[in-house]
């Protein structure tokens, strides 16, 4: 059982790592749901696409820093996969699966506050319900742990951004 600062300081870890996860989620999902949307797509490609996307740009948000650090690109690749894969398939089954459950959100279409209202709480109870995971994995030294040392300095050739 943890006490005190260092449960405290976990927490705050598996926060700053779903916010990272749910922006790339965030950005993947909207573009998702809104050219589906705009295409007049059934559910099933418009969620394809809405996952496909949200795994793209969660991905690419962990690469990026990690590339900065000095890290070769196909090891930066393995890191990201290694860190996201789990935050971000919770975070999207949660997600997609609200916006499937919320009567009409899917076909409110994008000028409807009912669409746009669905997609802001898919997501929050996505958060909501990825935060316990990710504190889990981070715990025993997986997700967002294994990309924290590039974040944090903990890699010979990091440099701060």
């Amino acid at each position: 059982m943890e006490h005190g600062s260092a449960g405290q300081g976990l927490t705050r870890l598996a926060v700053s790592a779903t916010l990272h996860c749910l922006t790339g989620c965030a950005i993947g999902e909207v573009l998702g749901m809104v050219i589906g949307t705009a295409f007049g797509w059934s559910n099933l490609p418009t969620v394809v696409l809405a996952i496909v996307l949200a795994f793209v740009f969660g991905y690419s948000l962990t690469i990026r820093p990690v590339l900065r650090s000095g890290l070769p690109l196909r090891a930066a690749i393995g890191v990201a996969f290694a860190a996201d894969t789990v935050s971000i398939a919770v975070m999207e089954i949660v997600d997609n699966g609200v916006m499937l459950l919320v009567p009409g959100a899917m076909e409110a279409g994008l000028t409807n506050w009912l669409f746009w209202v669905s997609l802001a709480f898919s997501l929050a109870v996505a958060f909501v319900i990825t935060v316990p995971v990710n504190r889990w994995l981070i715990s025993r030294g997986k997700g967002h742990a294994v990309v924290h040392q590039y974040h944090g300095g903990g890699h010979e050739g990091h440099h701060q951004h």
